[in-house]
């Protein structure tokens, strides 16, 4: 779970009593939610998050009701397949491991805020979650993590890693190695979306894109164009894109869509780009063929190669038609789904008649529905 909001929420509850997370720790088959996802259960029964919605939710609140009393960690299962016969609790295909655990205490506390200040720095970690008595989860590194743990562990990196022993068709975690049975999961920052323009393009995008989970930043040369009533939600450069640029240098998931107000303002901010070693995942500038082939020719005259952007999106966006400011961005989010999750781009149904998995096309669309 990589989501600042939840954690800064479940700060705040961690203050004044307790709560047991419930993270999916195994998916089989299809479900509405990936391994990692993350619900805080407080002792009234409301929940920060979701790892899904409907009956399957409902089962791990009211077992999370239990833990919260006791204290006692528990695997549960939610049954997706809706098969004919069995307690199921939904019908999505799949089955679901889910770990509950209470959080509380300064140790919990000071845990979600070494994950906050991760968040904040623009860095990863590994946040490591015991299946034994008496553990806590703790983050690689830091001091909450015991020493002999750390000797144990060896570090996956950009991967989820679970041991559950094959003898007991329970699935019960295996417990018999020397570091016993973990799930281990990388903490990574919400990827960063740096909007390089104020204007009309730039205020929906970034209406939609915080909405799909990035961070925002604009960046424009104009400070009337960059104010917090124009940008509630969005950290503000209203500076040159060269001295901006410097606040993002240890950020690794770093998103730039270049939707300025003329292609002199692309080619500044282009060389800027280029001149410094950004850890981006896209860059994207909006325009014409025309204007796309004027800032390649200006960058070439100045010996500048775009093929040092190997995946540089120019034309930036999704080809659905757009035309108003508001469609335009909606292209343009789409784009950066499709890049950070990993997409076709295709029409859904389309996908689903080319595909010879189609019980995981709808991961996190269509399934998420069927389990409302």
């Amino acid at each position: 779970m990589s989501d600042p909001n939840f954690y800064q929420q479940l700060r705040s509850i961690l203050e004044t009593e307790a709560v047991v997370v419930a993270t999916i720790v195994e998916v089989i088959g299809s479900a509405p939610r990936e391994v990692g996802a993350k619900m805080a259960i407080c002792r009234d029964g409301s929940i920060i998050g979701t790892i899904g919605g409907g009956a399957g939710e409902g089962k791990v609140i009211k077992e999370a009701l239990t833990v919260l009393k006791t204290g006692k960690k528990q695997l549960i299962e939610i049954d997706l397949t809706g098969t004919p016969g069995k307690d199921i609790q939904g019908v999505c295909g799949g089955k679901v491991q889910v770990w509950l655990e209470k959080w509380s205490g300064e140790k919990a506390l000071t845990l979600v805020e070494q994950i906050l200040e991760l968040f904040k720095t623009g860095q990863s970690g590994t946040l490591v979650t015991s299946f034994i008595k008496n553990t806590q989860p703790y983050l690689m590194g830091y001091p909450l993590g015991c020493a002999e743990c750390n000797r144990n562990f060896t570090h996956q990196k950009n991967e989820t890693h679970l041991s559950f022993s094959s003898a007991s068709s329970g699935r019960k975690p295996c417990t018999n190695t020397a570091s016993s049975a973990k799930f281990i999961e990388t903490i990574q920052p919400p990827p960063i979306l740096l909007i390089v323009g104020g204007g009309h393009v730039a205020l929906s995008l970034a209406q939609i894109a915080s909405l799909a989970g990035f961070q925002i930043a604009v960046q424009d040369d104009r400070p009337e164009f960059v104010t917090p009533q124009r940008f509630p939600q969005a950290l503000l450069f209203p500076q040159p894109i060269t001295t901006a640029l410097d606040a993002f240098a240890a950020h690794s998931q770093l998103y730039v869509a270049l939707v300025t107000r003329g292609y002199p303002q692309d080619i500044e901010a282009l060389q800027a780009i280029l001149q410094r070693p950004l850890g981006y995942q896209y860059i994207g500038a909006i325009g014409s063929q025309k204007r796309i082939r004027m800032i390649s020719q200006a960058l070439q005259q100045q010996g500048i190669s775009l093929e040092k952007l190997p995946d540089f999106h120019a034309p930036i966006g999704l080809d659905i038609g757009a035309l108003t400011p508001e469609e335009i961005a909606v292209s343009i989010c789409g784009e950066l789904i499709k890049v950070r999750r990993g997409g076709t781009g295709l029409s859904l149904c389309e996908r689903m008649q080319h595909s010879k998995k189609p019980s995981k096309v709808h991961i996190g669309e269509l399934l998420y529905a069927r389990w409302q």
